[in-house]
């Protein structure tokens, strides 16, 4: 009778299934997150998650436990070094299942298992907003750099008088009648 034995028995012996289980969660912790099916997805849950909460605590007694179920001193070191510093303030629920529907050869429900707090896919998050900003056009000098632009903009309405350059000409400083504008030297004249 199979009375109290609830767990998927994923169709292997038991010795091919811890193996099966070790190695997944070795490359788990290694790689934050792995594709496989949904049913070897639920095991490793239930596998992994118990030896996450261990790894909180760090004592040579847990590593000893965690190194026991792992079998790989690399994926220890990584549990205990950086992914225990992640999950510290989490009360379980370590890992998430994401389906991916099925697989062609066989039909197999996929998934991918990952790290909740290693997730790329779902940010709680949101991205601070960036703002945008405009550049000033630069002052030059007080009155004679307003008329200046007075007359630019009636030039390019086509609205320039002679008596308006007149006038701009003869209100213009000393000292911008000194500082003349500086001509293109491939000899076009601005001619747009």
């Amino acid at each position: 009778m199979r009375h109290n034995k609830k767990f998927n028995h994923l169709g292997r012996k038991a010795g091919h299934r811890k193996a099966m289980l070790r190695n997944m969660a070795a490359s788990l912790i290694m790689h934050k997150r792995i594709h496989t099916t949904v049913a070897k997805a639920k095991a490793l849950r239930m596998y992994l998650e118990p030896l996450v909460t261990r790894s909180k605590e760090d004592t040579m007694h847990n590593r000893r436990m965690v190194f026991r179920a792992l079998g790989n001193k690399y994926a220890v070191t990584e549990l205990f070094r950086n992914i225990s510093q992640k999950v510290a303030d989490r009360p379980g629920g370590y890992l998430r299942i994401i389906k991916l529907g099925n697989r062609l050869g066989d039909n197999a429900e996929m998934a991918l298992i990952e790290f909740v707090d290693y997730n790329t896919t779902y940010n709680t998050e949101k991205p601070a907003k960036k703002t945008r900003r405009r550049r000033r056009k630069k002052k030059t000098g007080g009155e004679a750099s307003q008329v200046e632009v007075a007359t630019k903009q009636d030039e390019q309405a086509g609205t320039v008088s002679e008596e308006g350059q007149a006038k701009a000409e003869a209100e213009q400083t000393p000292e911008a009648k000194e500082d003349p504008k500086e001509e293109p030297k491939d000899g076009n004249q601005g001619e747009e």
